[in-house]
């Protein structure tokens, strides 16, 4: 794999992430500016403060867009208000928008295979003052590259990006990356980035395996030794899922069936990281069966502790550590959230419970806007209000969210 771009960020935006005790690992080293309004009216008319903090509306609008769009909807209706844009991840999708508004970094690409072995454009950022790496395994692997009629789940893979690691890492000669996890179509537990670095797996003939996560129900043997680009080089997990790899809670059972594994697939893909787990721990001497965090991104997680030695962190203290969410928050009058769907596990450590979980706290009015919302509860407006077809709320998610952002109360 090759790089092929490195552009300087267009966004030069604060961060400072500090270090915190309770931390498992520590932050990259981001320099510390204060915070921009990037749409600003004059000071003079300017008597509500709103913080505009959504994540991305998956397959329809990236956390950026979602961000600008409220901002529009916002401005024009209230010209004299600061909007203060902040666009949020918890370290899936939407992880690069969201640090490159807050750190001075380059943004650099590469080829890598996405979940079907197809080439696709994946992109990355490299920190100027530390050389640290931000990569988002979703630029690889991510569902938005599998059309739902494509998506396989027995054998999408994540090669592409043990591709984006290798690539990233030989270009740029970094010793430390911050990789966010979340957003996939695979669920291999890590074995095909494994396999892109180096790994060799084989069944009890001696025979390689396929791609997949299916296949690994067949493993017997993996033969691994650490790429020399790899020496000196520490990996951080950004994410918010706890989930483990196996068992009732395990990612295979929760997420299967959002990338379009059905009853029976998911119980092969049970059975496959089962498989996974005890060679995992019998050959490498690592336990990811129950690893708080480990069935991230289809078990991506697990695949980077046990071949790379990452630690797993919070995607979402990680961000609000560097756009300086708590001095931003704390700073507004009014806080819009928002994701593509709000349900019951938004609540649980998502970004848009997280953010409604700060606002409470310090006495803040929140509103959510989604594009659809499990029930009803105060506070959440959707896209449903203003069109009932979810087809075409997709495809016109960005001006429907600046028009319900239009009526706000």
């Amino acid at each position: 794999m090759h790089n092929v771009a490195s552009v300087d960020s267009a966004h030069r935006m604060p961060a400072l992430m500090r270090r915190q005790r309770d931390r498992s690992w520590p932050l990259p080293r981001f320099p510390r500016r204060p915070p921009i309004d990037r749409t600003p009216p004059t000071p003079e008319t300017s008597f509500v403060h709103v913080l505009i903090a959504p994540q991305e509306f998956r397959g329809s609008l990236s956390a950026d867009e979602a961000a600008h769009a409220i901002a529009k909807g916002l401005r024009r209706v209230h010209p004299d208000w600061t909007l203060d844009r902040c666009p949020m991840s918890d370290g899936g999708p939407g992880l690069l928008d969201a640090l490159r508004f807050a750190v001075k970094a380059d943004t650099c690409a590469a080829i890598v295979r996405d979940p079907l072995g197809r080439q696709v454009l994946a992109r990355y950022l490299r920190v100027r003052e530390s050389g640290d790496l931000v990569v988002e395994a979703a630029q690889a692997n991510g569902i938005w590259h599998v059309k739902p009629g494509e998506r396989n789940p027995l054998f999408s893979d994540t090669a592409g990006v043990g591709d984006l690691l290798r690539d990233a890492i030989e270009a740029t000669g970094a010793k430390r990356v911050m990789i966010g996890v979340g957003g996939s179509a695979t669920t291999d537990g890590g074995a095909g980035m494994a396999q892109a670095l180096g790994a060799r797996f084989t069944d009890m003939a001696g025979n390689p395996l396929p791609p997949g996560g299916a296949p690994l129900a067949d493993l017997a043997r993996i033969d691994w030794q650490r790429p020399a680009f790899l020496a000196g080089v520490t990996i951080d997990v950004a994410t918010d899922v706890t989930n483990p790899l196996i068992g009732p809670n395990g990612t295979a059972t929760i997420y299967g069936p959002q990338k379009g594994a059905s009853p029976a697939d998911v119980d092969v893909l049970e059975a496959a990281l089962v498989r996974y787990a005890a060679v995992v721990r019998r050959q490498l001497g690592v336990d990811i069966a129950y690893l708080p965090g480990a069935g991230a991104a289809g078990g991506l997680a697990a695949g980077l502790v046990a071949f790379l030695g990452a630690k797993i962190g919070s995607g979402f203290d990680l961000v609000a550590d560097a756009v300086h969410l708590v001095s931003r928050l704390a700073a507004a009058d009014l806080v819009i959230t928002g994701e593509g769907s709000f349900d019951a596990q938004s609540l649980q450590g998502k970004v848009s419970g997280r953010i409604i979980e700060m606002a409470h706290a310090e006495g803040k009015r929140v509103i959510v806007l989604a594009g659809r919302a499990e029930g009803t509860a105060a506070g959440v407006r959707t896209l449903a209000e203003l069109e009932s077809d979810p087809a075409v709320t997709m495809a016109n998610a960005g001006p429907l969210l600046t028009e319900l952002a239009a009526r706000l109360d």
